[in-house]
């Protein structure tokens, strides 16, 4: 038993099955709940961009707040620091006299870092550190296979995963934390303005307004599974591209840890029993088992996944044209359905899926461009980054990750076609071009100057020329 346990939060922000604090109430006889804000994570990177934009630094700190409301519902508290948690935890340790640092443990060598410069230095201070494996909805110790066996195909992993391992249980919500009376130091919870970063402006054109932390993020799958019941057309809904229950939009609160992956298949299994077991409800879990993968598959390769050879060693000809890529992330190609996605990232942190992998294919394959480029960008905007999620998918996109095609091409005219065909997508973020009827919308290029002059559109004035124009799209 221990006296005083430090739980240090990172990508767990949430009180429900949550291994570090679940076991530190177990085993000490007082708990004190951290969380560090790191300078490095609001670092900038390659081409100026910020490491966490202003949309996902908001969602962190709404998350970090409401993590703290709901440790204080149990009698417990957070405090906050400033700093590199390897040094700043353990300064705090030996500050309370804490026995131990209990933790979470990631995947990816810049948070493997810092996990292992921490128990370094506390073992070095006699203070005990224990991590815990909890990111995923399969336990590493319950996977069908050693880590670096992890099939390189995903329907294999699948497949394994589905027949031979075993999904445990979330763990419960702590009935109290054994806080102690005293009074620590802790910060002010940090304004956007203190990393640098402006205040994001709400658009009205977003498909939903993710708002960050536990509670809202078990209160969108409660309203997602049970008040508008969508699951059981998630299959068919998913590759959509407007509204704000085409798909279940948990990964915002999954990146971070606000939801555990466990905890969504738990309600899945629930409504199965309850309602309905279908294709959209297994598919829902599938999805679940693709984030599992990229978490595996990043484990088993380390820093290959941020190579431009990415795991296969490959490399293809590319370039690093600054002035072609912004025009790319400012949403500027030219090309309707590509610079619609873009305006919908730039302006909510958020992109579907279906558009993650058109705007994708067109920076790597259309405009050959640098696809890790394309990984920074996402890492910046998106409010539901996932490390091993999105440098895993822009990998396989890119063709050096683990797709059995070689060729990952998205026809993006075809692909507008099949997802929207009547161009309401386009008319909802790109307002300039809402004129044009019908599919034309899509290829304003491909209409007459005179016909464009009648609809108030100029190329070049109002709308871009298109950057590229590819036969293959014909």
């Amino acid at each position: 038993m221990f006296n005083r346990v430090i739980v240090w939060f990172r990508n767990d922000l949430r009180v429900h099955d949550n291994a570090p604090l679940f076991n530190a109430v177990q085993k000490a006889k007082e708990v004190i709940p951290v969380y560090c804000f790191d300078p490095r994570n609001f670092s900038k990177m390659e081409l100026g961009l910020e490491k966490t934009g202003n949309f996902r630094a908001k969602f962190l700190l709404e998350a970090v707040t409401d993590l703290s409301q709901n440790l204080r519902s149990l009698n417990g508290d957070l405090l906050l620091l400033k700093g590199k948690p390897e040094e700043r935890l353990v300064d705090l340790a030996l500050q309370i006299h804490a026995d131990a640092i209990f933790f979470s443990e990631e995947v990816t060598s810049e948070e493997k870092e810092v996990e292992f410069k921490l128990e370094q230095h506390a073992w070095k201070q006699g203070i005990k550190t224990s991590s815990y494996w909890q990111s995923t909805l399969f336990h590493i110790q319950d996977l069908p296979f050693p880590i670096m066996q992890t099939p390189e195909v995903f329907t294999q992993f699948r497949k394994e995963c589905e027949k031979f391992g075993k999904i445990q249980k979330p763990l419960p919500v702590p009935k109290r934390i054994p806080f102690p009376k005293e009074k620590f130091e802790t910060i002010e919870l940090p304004k956007l303005s203190t990393f640098g970063l402006k205040e994001p402006v709400k658009s009205t054109r977003s498909v939903l307004e993710f708002v960050g932390g536990e509670t809202e993020g078990l209160g969108r799958l409660q309203a997602y599974f049970w008040e508008r019941d969508q699951l059981k057309n998630y299959k068919e809904t998913r590759n959509g591209l407007l509204g704000p229950d085409y798909s279940s939009k948990f990964s915002p609160w999954l990146a971070i840890g606000c939801l555990s992956p466990r905890i969504i298949y738990e309600e899945v299994k629930r409504y199965e029993k309850e309602r309905e077991k279908n294709q959209s409800t297994y598919w829902l879990i599938f999805e679940l088992i693709w984030r599992d993968y990229f978490r595996f598959i990043s484990k088993k390769h380390g820093n290959k996944i941020f190579q431009l050879t990415g795991i296969k060693y490959k490399v293809e000809k590319y370039s690093r044209n600054e002035s072609l890529f912004w025009k790319w992330a400012k949403g500027e190609t030219g090309i309707p359905f590509i610079d619609a996605n873009m305006r919908e990232l730039n302006n909510s942190g958020f992109m579907s899926n279906r558009g993650r992998q058109n705007v994708a294919s067109f920076l790597v394959n259309d405009l050959g461009m640098d696809w890790r480029w394309g990984a920074m960008y996402f890492e910046s905007m998106l409010i539901d980054y996932d490390v091993c999620s999105n440098w895993g998918n822009w990998m396989y996109v890119a063709g050096v990750g683990n797709d059995p095609k070689d060729d990952r091409y998205f026809n993006t005219l075809r692909q507008a076609k099949n997802y929207d065909k009547k161009g309401e997508y386009i008319r909802h973020w790109i307002p300039e071009l809402a004129a044009i009827p019908g599919f034309d919308i899509h290829q304003p290029f491909e209409l007459p100057p005179s016909t464009l002059k009648g609809y108030g559109i100029s190329l070049g004035v109002t709308y871009p020329h298109p950057l590229v124009k590819l036969k293959a799209w014909i």
